[in-house]
């Protein structure tokens, strides 16, 4: 139960934190910005562009808070069968993390969906005007929920972190033990 995870920790939340500050300033930057080009077919191309410079650096980011988090895993599964309350945060976590993941991919697929539309005109990066195509405007509706819930997700998964930071201070491991141990 002892031992360093500085590592593991640091990939952890370095990628967690570009994951969720990249998607939120997508939102209010990237796809912001877009309603600002005069020209309404170039719209979609200004954040196409810069969500299709994210996406590396994104998935990049998503992989280090994944294989961090899988190495916080392995570093504190022995404290997390002994300790009352750690499994159940280990399972909302992953739980949070699975929601987030898919969220991101379908998200990614509907924005590839509007990048292959082309020039299309649009009022903004997830807002369709009177002349978008259906099946345009259809995926930019869902982005702009999307454009939303990932970083409500990826923000929970940060303070479901910070909560499980907590339950590794020595009272709360005790506490937690004697908890698993001498129920009633």
């Amino acid at each position: 139960m002892g031992g360093e995870s500085t590592l593991a920790r640091s990939l952890h939340d370095v990628g967690g934190a570009a994951w969720f500050g990249g998607s939120l300033m997508g939102a209010v930057g990237v796809n912001g910005a877009a309603a600002e080009v005069s020209e309404p077919g170039q719209r979609a191309r200004v954040a196409n562009a810069g969500w299709a410079r994210w996406t590396p650096v994104n998935l990049a980011a998503i992989a280090a808070h994944l294989v961090g988090g899988a190495g916080l895993m392995r570093d504190n599964a022995g404290r997390v069968a002994l300790q009352k309350g750690a499994g159940a945060a280990n399972v909302a976590k992953l739980a949070l993390t699975g929601a987030a993941l898919g969220a991101t991919a379908y998200a990614r697929a509907l924005g590839q969906k509007v990048m292959d539309a082309g020039d299309v005109p649009v009022e903004g990066g997830t807002s369709p005007s009177g002349s978008t195509p259906p099946d345009v405007a259809d995926a930019q509706r869902q982005l702009a929920m999307l454009q939303w819930a990932i970083p409500a997700l990826t923000g929970a998964i940060m303070v479901l972190g910070a909560k499980m930071g907590e339950q590794q201070r020595p009272r709360h491991v005790s506490r937690g033990v004697l908890d698993r141990l001498l129920p009633g």
